[in-house]
């Protein structure tokens, strides 16, 4: 990715590592996160569920999805108000000037983090101004270890991840490491990509589509249909860092050689099926609550090449 010394650094990073605030707290739920599998004495179907919301009984929500009782609709933007497929630059509200082109430097990954999350800021702001809404900026917290959350104890084993209730994205810079050890992930633009889904789950947030996912869950007759739904909203965020991967690069050609390969690749190694094969040897498909490694890259590639909103309908497909 093109960053220089003087492009913009997000004031909304809050750098809590040394802070011991974790207080040993049980993760209890409503965070949306990218998992690793991991030691500990957890097996790989415990980790990929832990923190899901509760459910209750109720209706199977396939039913609802696919039709016998109704449909649940993505929140859609009046036709005459979507973003444009692949607008010019100039056609994007908010365009900023364009940035110069040196790398940012390798060690210092929360300067890094906070100019990708300033990215964020300006696309998506550009995006809700472009049909009448205002966005409001997520907070991103980068801990080490244990943090406190709105949503209980955020957990490093858990991976990067969102809360809706206090709107904010948790990062623990380890989990980079873990990545190009254990899943041969590596490249700023697929850190970049971790950052773009977490944040794409802030913009569910927003349009409502995470408490639409939330009564769902609820209504879920077995455990197996609630991580089905699971599966959808974490295709959409993955769609959703694609379209901000497009517009970014409008705005700013911030995109370099091999950059969407990087994401690809990190949205191909950590799959479902991939992590569950590297950690227990077998896949277990009723425990997926991210997707496949070939659904991740798919969905990606459509809000990449699409640039639009539009685009990241996973809940009203029935192949996804």
């Amino acid at each position: 990715m093109r960053y220089d010394q003087n492009d913009r650094e997000s004031s909304n990073v809050e750098d809590r590592r040394g802070d011991d605030s974790g207080g040993g707290l049980r993760f209890p739920g409503g965070g949306m996160r990218i998992p690793l599998g991991g030691g500990g004495g957890f097996s790989i179907t415990t980790l990929l569920i832990i923190g899901a919301l509760m459910m209750f009984m109720g209706i199977n929500p396939l039913d609802v999805l696919f039709g016998s009782g109704g449909q649940i609709n993505m929140p859609q933007l009046p036709q005459s108000e979507r973003p444009a497929q692949r607008a010019p630059t100039n056609n994007i509200p908010g365009l900023p000037g364009s940035p110069q082109t040196q790398a940012a430097g390798e060690n210092d990954e929360k300067a890094f983090i906070s100019r990708v999350l300033a990215d964020t800021e300006d696309v998506w702001t550009s995006v809700f101004k472009s049909f009448g809404r205002n966005y409001p900026d997520p907070t991103l917290v980068i801990y080490s270890g244990v943090t406190r959350t709105a949503c209980g104890a955020g957990q490093a084993a858990m991976g990067p991840f969102y809360c809706p209730l206090d709107q904010k994205v948790y990062v623990d810079l380890a989990f980079y490491d873990e990545l190009k050890r254990r899943f041969n992930v590596s490249g700023d633009f697929a850190q970049a990509y971790v950052i773009a889904h977490e944040v794409g789950h802030h913009v569910q947030k927003q349009l409502g589509i995470l408490d639409k996912v939330q009564e769902l869950k609820q209504r879920a007759d077995d455990e197996v249909s609630a991580n089905q739904i699971q599966v959808r909203t974490e295709l959409q965020a993955d769609c959703l860092a694609g379209v901000w991967a497009n517009l970014n690069d409008q705005m700013k050609k911030r995109l370099q050689p091999g950059d969407i390969e990087e994401a690809l690749n990190a949205a191909s190694q950590i799959g479902d099926d991939m992590i569950q094969k590297k950690m227990t040897g077998r896949v277990v498909p009723d425990a997926f609550t991210h997707g496949t490694a070939a659904q991740r890259v798919h969905w990606f590639k459509a809000g990449f090449e699409s640039g639009r909103m539009d685009a990241c309908d996973t809940f009203n497909t029935s192949s996804y």
